[in-house]
């Protein structure tokens, strides 16, 4: 049985261009699913599931969107019906992969939609904006970007290969097999990382796969950690080495990791096995507008350079007790299955013997605010390590192993 392909368009605006888009996912050997996702105007190809049906899913008729029509009241009602019919058609095995067309307001419905579908079915937005910042249009899911480069609004021989190309990559994704690509009866880990981490991350990919699990690692930078307790909600993970945390710094800090206000919660609220490690927290990220010069702010503190256009400044004592009774407040939802593990030689590879940050008395400050601050069912143990020392991440990796191998039991 041929794989389908849901098209998500507005009917009334780019019929035209939706209907090649059909033609040639028919032609590479994939069925068109087309949904209207238009309220105005009329459509001008015929709809597989109509703009009426998608606004009743949604929860509002289309008779009273249309009575006091607005983009901003109508968008979110069919995307909300969109996102829960595609859902549907997903669990039936009717739906393999999903493409947009849109500019930016056929964008931000499309990948509206998109965003709420799970992690591993092919997303391919094709779009006038993909060439900025498209961080609110991908948020934390697996979002393919495609830059239409011109509008699309009429069809031309340019116009007809971005489409062409389209049909074939939304095909291509639709007809891997996923089960088999994905089939694993390991249990997952999630990890988080920065790049002052990493020779400690690769330690502790390898040591907890020769012990039986496999582990999906997410770059601390923001979404990666927010991305990462999405997989929790959504259940594909089953314990948390939550390595990084200058996610929190950032986030107290207004800088370039901020990892949003639910950083660090979502774990404890779920009552899921983690080891947690403050690597990374004694500094901050900052995009320089200047190559190589600090903020006027950061001038007085201890800073490396992380590359010419990211700075990287040691937050001063006072900062960090901040910092630390962040890490505590949001860790207040953990009732258990928890181990904060402190490496007493430094936080990250800036912050050891020899590194660019190194200040042991400011790591007893902050790790004694850590301590101070943590609720009494998480587990604290101190080691005399650095934070990438392999004695500091197998004694990680074996505890939230012996964690998670007590939750089975």
């Amino acid at each position: 049985m041929a794989k389908s392909v849901v098209v998500l368009s507005t009917l009334d605006t780019k019929g035209r261009e939706t209907a090649f888009l059909k033609e040639q996912i028919e032609h590479d050997g994939c069925r068109a699913v087309l949904i209207d996702i238009g309220v105005v105007g009329t459509p001008t190809i015929k709809a597989d599931v109509t703009r009426e049906r998608l606004a009743e899913a949604g929860g509002t008729p289309l008779a009273d969107l249309l009575k006091d029509a607005t983009r901003e009241k109508a968008a979110p009602v069919m995307v909300k019906g969109a996102a829960k019919l595609i859902a549907e058609m997903i669990a039936k095995g009717e739906a393999h992969a999903v493409i947009g067309l849109g500019g930016t307001q056929g964008t931000s419905s499309a990948t509206g939609v998109m965003r709420q579908l799970p992690y591993g079915f092919p997303k391919l937005m094709v779009s006038t904006c993909a060439a900025g910042d498209t961080s609110a249009f991908v948020g934390i899911k697996d979002i393919m970007m495609m830059f239409s480069v011109s509008d699309i609004l009429g069809l031309n021989p340019f116009m007809r290969k971005v489409l062409a190309n389209a049909a074939g990559a939304a095909c291509g994704m639709a007809t891997i097999d996923q089960a088999q690509v994905a089939a694993s009866n390991k249990p997952l880990i999630g990890m988080s990382n920065l790049g002052v981490l990493t020779n400690g991350a690769e330690y502790a990919v390898e040591y907890l796969e020769s012990k039986g699990y496999e582990v999906i690692m997410f770059h601390a930078v923001g979404a990666g950690g927010r991305a990462m307790e999405q997989m929790m909600r959504e259940g594909l993970i089953v314990g948390v080495f939550d390595y990084a945390m200058g996610e929190i710094s950032d986030e107290l800090h207004h800088a370039l990791r901020a990892g949003g206000p639910e950083r660090l919660t979502i774990a404890g609220k779920l009552g899921l096995p983690q080891v947690l490690v403050p690597g990374g927290s004694e500094h901050i990220g900052l995009f320089l507008s200047e190559e190589n010069v600090l903020p006027e702010k950061y001038k007085h503190h201890m800073n490396t350079f992380h590359s010419p256009i990211i700075a990287a400044p040691r937050l001063n004592p006072d900062e960090l007790v901040e910092v630390a009774k962040e890490i505590g407040k949001r860790l207040q939802h953990t009732k258990g299955d928890a181990v904060m593990m402190l490496p007493l030689r430094g936080t990250s590879r800036y912050g050891v013997e020899g590194g660019p940050l190194r200040n042991p008395e400011s790591d007893k400050t902050y790790y004694a605010a850590i301590k101070s601050s943590l609720p009494a069912t998480i587990e604290v143990v101190e080691k005399d390590l650095g934070p990438e020392d392999p004695a500091f991440v197998k004694e990680c990796c074996d505890r939230l192993i012996g964690l998670i191998e007590a939750k089975k039991k």
